[in-house]
């Protein structure tokens, strides 16, 4: 008998710890299956909601946000670019140049989530998630958007209807500020049945230990 958990994955999708994180996370359930299982949900988190569609340099963006030197950058990049090879995904090695508006993106995600089958929207992640970091495809980019949901064998007609109004908005909107008012302020943030937190692209053997632990408990 095999313990089903409900795991709710809070991200972005210009965040390339959301990567790393995503991809040691389904390591980590390869090795606990078949004793464990989960139930993915994605959730919407924006580092950047104001950002122009057209997006903005991301050397300058980090340099403001964050203060940080181009060779600082490029050493963190260099970091990242290791631990994704080693969870399986591959990195743009030139970068990706612009950091873009997301919001679309989370739209299409909750609407892959309302009315896809299951896997689905964990596809369509997937799939955004390499368009912005391994090839440095825009995802405010509505062609960008539909080959992803393409990718993701979801309705690319449906997703035009969605793209062309504003349907899942306020949900979007509501799910961010439900996280936010939970304390999630950076992410990946894994929860895990509604209680346990997983903060951080961890290495998959936290992930690992974690999940094995909060399933001993529910037991």
């Amino acid at each position: 008998m095999s313990t089903n958990l409900k795991i709710d994955f809070v991200s972005d999708v210009s965040c390339p710890w959301c990567a790393v994180g995503l991809g040691a996370l389904e390591q980590a359930l390869q090795r606990v299956s078949p004793g464990i299982t989960a139930e993915l949900h994605f959730q919407p988190f924006e580092l950047n909601p104001q950002i122009a569609p057209e997006g903005e340099d991301v050397g300058e963006h980090l340099t403001r946000k964050y203060g940080s030197t181009p060779e600082q950058q490029a050493q963190i990049r260099e970091t990242i670019r290791q631990r994704g090879a080693a969870v399986g995904f591959a990195f743009n090695p030139e970068g990706r140049g612009r950091i873009w508006n997301t919001f679309n993106a989370h739209r299409l995600l909750t609407w892959a989530e309302a009315e896809g089958v299951p896997g689905q929207q964990h596809a369509l992640k997937k799939s955004l998630l390499e368009a912005c970091h391994g090839r440095a495809e825009s995802p405010a980019d509505h062609a960008v958007l539909l080959a992803c949901v393409r990718q993701a064998g979801l309705d690319e007609g449906r997703a035009q209807q969605v793209l062309a109004g504003d349907e899942f908005a306020d949900e979007v909107r509501e799910r961010e500020q439900f996280f936010t008012r939970a304390g999630i302020h950076s992410v990946p943030a894994v929860i895990v049945n509604q209680r346990h937190l997983i903060s951080g692209g961890q290495p998959v053997e936290v992930f690992e230990q974690a999940l094995r632990q909060i399933a001993a408990e529910v037991i």
